[in-house]
């Protein structure tokens, strides 16, 4: 079994419809912690890790033979209690920033939220150098798109995702930093390839489950 660790329910059936399509044999448990992100977005990740480590073993407890983080916030500190946890622990971005490192050395990381910038550049470079490839990250915040997140407006949120990776020009690669933004993928029409996380993430941690 799987566990999936979110701050917000949005990803539940984002998931499982993924799961359905590709790993239909993979069993899945969702912890949602919505109160999780709020107190990371004020405090940092780090006054929050006490709270992801025991939601982590929560989900061991629960059967769990991995856990897979789908915050980009709190990701590296979920990702770093793996040694104490007894089973992987991983964050879905790490193989969508694999891969915009292989696409090139100008990377552009889109964010809605403000705290999600340093954890996705740090992850990016983190990969850069593991490959040893040159990279240069510029993150962009999408104005306003947080808002209609959180008022319920996904259509709105996901179109201004999308506008603002057609607006990019400079780049090898185009990362939205944050689970919630797959969508805008299907609206983009630039030729840069634009990447998201969910589907990656969730493959890696499949196999995780599946070596566990």
């Amino acid at each position: 079994m799987l566990a999936l660790l979110h701050t917000s329910p949005v990803h539940v059936p984002v998931f499982d419809a993924l799961r359905d399509e590709a790993h239909p044999d993979l069993e899945l448990r969702h912890f949602v912690d919505e109160p999780l992100l709020d107190r990371a977005r004020a405090a940092g990740p780090d006054a929050v890790a006490a709270d992801v480590r025991a939601a982590v073993d929560r989900a061991v407890a629960d059967g769990a033979r991995a856990v897979l983080c789908t915050c980009s916030t709190i990701g590296g500190v979920a990702e770093a209690y793996a040694a104490e946890a007894g089973v992987p622990v991983l964050r879905v971005d790490r193989p969508m920033a694999a891969a915009a490192v292989a696409a090139g050395a100008r990377v552009v990381v889109l964010a809605a939220l403000e705290s999600t910038h340093a954890p996705t550049a740090a992850l990016i470079e983190e990969e850069a150098r593991r490959a040893t490839r040159p990279v240069t990250v510029r993150s962009m915040l999408v104005d306003g798109a947080w808002a209609r997140f959180e008022a319920g407006d996904s259509g709105a949120y996901i179109r201004l995702v999308a506008a603002a990776a057609d607006a990019v020009t400079d780049a090898d690669a185009i990362v939205l930093a944050q689970a919630s933004m797959a969508p805008a993928q299907r609206l983009t029409t630039t030729p840069i390839p634009v990447l998201a996380s969910p589907r990656p993430g969730l493959a890696a941690g499949a196999e995780a489950a599946r070596r566990g």
